[in-house]
């Protein structure tokens, strides 16, 4: 115990505890990569569990943690580098959404990540694999990683992907950072694809989402909360007026997304596209609801009494139930992402390449990996 106490003190960048983080023996706050590095290294050597934290806003994923060490990236906080012309961002992980967003927009330009991101930081939405509301429109955040920057449980720099837009050599380590939730390491660096902003955006109130869907021209994005159904448009003024006639509805100026819903327990109904209609039927009027529609993901606010009929059903389409938020209770009670996939075998040996010694959130994964 003496030589782990030892080395929780010798660890770089120590920090108070961060807020909203659970307890634990030391907080960290490296500034570089190296700093990273050396905590990691530490950690590992000494078998001391270690949550990454970003703003905290995707904490509510997979299994429960009681840390030795918390990492936070509030101190990787850099745009390393921005290429307009060439549609290109490189930020540190630890920059905020809502910052980048809005210095893209000085540009003209979106990186198309979590419109109402709150504190969430680039490198949790990456690790978390969130996409935004416009994702049937540019598609998932994977998509528009071009290179990422990691520091492995044991220490080790890598690198995967380019800052180019067109990269396909090479290991796709990007895809698979994306949604690992730390397990392979901390997403210290990224590239991302840039899109011009539109320059007219309105939103229009409709009757019926799946027919604005069919009709409308490439909209930004189709959201039905609680039966009341969203399209948003984007381009000329020209277009978003054809296309608010078309769709027989006045359009408003601006995009009024919705706010994340509230509740507390919280749950993420995926299944394939074509069977989101009938995921709304099942949830709605037992749960409060948001679906983005020509996405296979309703977002769910409500009680946790029936959720196994729920899980049941969608994992029986290839289907998930996910638990995003809840009181500790319930994560004792179940397993917050439901039956573990046949590919857990080949994830193990994945993470064991990454994190010999499976430091990094441990138990967080599917399967408690």
């Amino acid at each position: 115990m003496t030589s782990v106490r030892s080395a929780l003190d010798r660890l770089p960048a120590q920090t108070a505890p961060v807020e909203g983080a659970p307890n634990a023996d030391v907080t960290v706050a490296p500034a570089s990569f190296d700093e990273v590095g050396v905590i990691l290294d530490t950690a590992s050597e000494h078998h001391l569990r270690t949550l990454i934290w970003g703003g905290g806003t995707h904490q509510g994923y997979g299994g429960r943690l009681d840390p030795v060490v918390v990492l936070s990236t509030a101190g990787l906080n850099q745009m390393v580098d921005f290429q307009p012309e060439d549609l290109t961002v490189t930020v540190e992980a630890g920059v905020r959404v809502s910052d980048l967003e809005d210095r893209l927009a000085e540009q003209g330009l979106t990186a198309a990540l979590p419109e109402t991101p709150g504190n969430a930081t680039v490198g949790g939405v990456v690790s978390a694999g969130i996409s935004g509301w416009r994702r049937a429109r540019y598609g998932p955040t994977r998509e528009r990683l071009l290179e990422v920057n990691l520091v492995t449980g044991d220490g080790r720099q890598v690198r995967g992907g380019g800052r180019v837009v067109k990269n396909v050599t090479g290991f796709d380590l990007p895809r698979l950072a994306t949604g690992s939730f730390g397990s392979l390491g901390v997403i210290v660096q990224v590239c991302l694809k840039l899109w011009p902003l539109p320059s007219a955006r309105a939103n229009v109130t409709v009757a019926d989402g799946d027919t604005a869907l069919a009709a409308a021209y490439r909209p930004q994005a189709v959201i039905e909360s609680d039966g009341t159904a969203k399209v948003y448009l984007g381009g000329t003024p020209e277009e978003v007026e054809g296309q608010s006639t078309a769709l027989g509805a006045d359009p408003v100026e601006g995009w009024d997304w919705p706010e994340h819903l509230s509740g507390e327990v919280q749950w993420s109904l995926r299944v394939p596209p074509a069977l989101l209609r009938t995921a709304i039927k099942e949830v709605r009027g037992t749960y409060s609801y948001q679906a983005a529609l020509g996405v296979g993901e309703v977002w769910m606010a409500g009680g946790d009494g029936d959720f196994q009929t729920l899980r049941t059903w969608a994992e029986s389409v290839g289907g998930a139930l996910v638990l995003v938020d809840g009181p500790p209770g319930l994560y004792e009670r179940i397993d917050p992402w439901g039956t573990p996939p046949p590919s857990l075998s080949i994830q193990n040996r994945i993470v064991q390449r990454f994190d010999p010694v499976r430091i990094l959130n441990p138990g967080r994964l599917p399967g408690g990996l």
